[in-house]
């Protein structure tokens, strides 16, 4: 996965450096419980929006105040019983899953067919699937700021999002947001939201 991001963002960023690392975040945060690095970072991070509009500002203000009131043993736990577990977990992180009900179906497979074309491959020494959310994110993070501008460019973007994204990521942040006991991934869930929403508007102006 992605290394650390720098979470101390300000307005001197561009908007798609901002992207970038919000996407990497999520992918950090969606994979794994956080490192004690990682919670370090965002507890210290300032809140004004990490990305370029104020829309993202209160549930971006609104995690970092999760971050700050809950110790790292507890989020690990809260993700452990989310995503965790041994066999089905209680909430589900993979396009598949939302798709077409199932894990490792055809949507998976299209995904793999986009990947090749784009010249991606999942590493071995990642454990989930391609359609995992927090791979999603890495792959957008790519496309944002990649050197390749024949891959990296905004209209691959849209169409990445559009077909492997968007159609599913709203079911996952309400399943987390509902479980009993999610805080930190409601919280997170609700900045996924949210930044979706920006993103499909600014990709919907390219159409």
């Amino acid at each position: 996965m992605t290394s650390t991001p720098h979470l101390m963002l300000s307005s001197a960023l561009d908007e798609e450096t901002a992207r970038s690392e919000l996407y990497g975040l999520l992918a950090l945060l969606y994979y794994a419980p956080p490192t004690p690095e990682l919670m370090t970072q965002l507890r210290a991070a300032a809140t004004e929006a990490p990305a370029a509009g104020a829309f993202l500002e209160e549930p971006w203000r609104a995690l970092v105040g999760v971050a700050r009131a809950m110790n790292e043993q507890d989020i690990q736990s809260e993700y452990n019983a989310l995503f965790g577990g041994i066999g089905k977990p209680e909430v589900y992180l993979y396009g598949s899953h939302f798709l077409s009900g199932f894990l490792n179906e055809k949507p998976l497979a299209r995904l793999r067919t986009e990947l090749a074309q784009l010249g991606l491959a999942r590493d071995e020494h990642m454990s989930e699937t391609e359609d995992h959310f927090a791979y999603l994110c890495e792959v957008m993070r790519y496309l944002i700021a990649g050197d390749d501008v024949a891959v990296a460019n905004l209209t691959r973007q849209r169409d990445f999002f559009s077909a492997h994204i968007q159609p599913w990521v709203l079911m996952m942040c309400d399943d987390i947001q509902k479980h009993p006991k999610a805080q930190f991934y409601a919280a997170l869930a609700e900045l996924t939201r949210a930044f979706m929403g920006v993103e499909a508007q600014g990709f919907d102006m390219l159409a």
